[in-house]
């Protein structure tokens, strides 16, 4: 589980106020729960087994149609009321939907936090989902025109190994001072070097 204190916080705060000290470039991090609900999961695989239930019981019990139609209803309803908890709901999911589910929620994050709107296009998002176990570093059309891709590939092992060290603020704080790093050389703070977004961690 992911969690930061209030301490971890404020720690992550001052990162991204120190980084942005040296670049106009925005940095913004987004802590999600989980990306999607995955409501349906449950459902599909009660109905499923469900549809299963009948064969066995029409070829070794003499049960009537009607007990064996009451016996599968009986097991999709109770699956699905089990199967519909948080952990295991998403556990249902094929890992390559649960990535392509955080990857959409971290754009939708980009975009609802304005990181587009930036002077320069030079926002980037640190992204971590905790249901999917993913994390993304979104940047920018303004930066990624400059800034080759190992480079947020750097910043994002950086942050996923302290948070399965179990240390999520030191992998954020790392993931933030590589960004700012890459950011004040391409992008040097302006004559104002408006601060554009808050320097936070968005907990959602």
């Amino acid at each position: 589980m992911l969690t930061l204190s209030e301490g971890d916080q404020a720690r992550i705060a001052d990162a991204i106020q120190q980084a942005e000290a040296k670049t106009s470039g925005e940095i913004f991090c987004v802590i999600a729960h989980a990306s999607s609900g995955y409501m349906g999961a449950p459902l599909a695989w009660a109905a499923i087994v469900a549809l299963l239930v009948p064969i066995p019981l029409i070829a070794s019990t003499p049960w009537s149609a009607l007990t064996v139609y009451l016996a599968q209803l009986f097991v999709f309803a109770l699956l699905a009321v089990l199967l519909s908890r948080p952990r295991w709901r998403v556990w249902l999911v094929p890992r390559a939907v649960r990535q392509q589910r955080a990857h959409e929620e971290a754009l939708r994050q980009f975009s609802a936090n304005g990181l587009q709107n930036t002077a320069g296009r030079t926002g980037v998002l640190i992204f971590a989902s905790v249901a999917e176990r993913y994390a993304e570093i979104v940047a920018d059309e303004g930066i990624n025109a400059k800034v080759p891709q190992q480079v947020w590939d750097e910043a994002l092992q950086a942050l996923i190994a302290a948070i399965k060290a179990g240390h999520p603020d030191d992998g954020f704080v790392a993931a933030i001072e590589r960004c700012g790093a890459v950011l004040a050389q391409h992008f040097p703070p302006g004559a104002l070097n408006r601060n554009e977004l808050p320097n936070k961690v968005v907990m959602i």
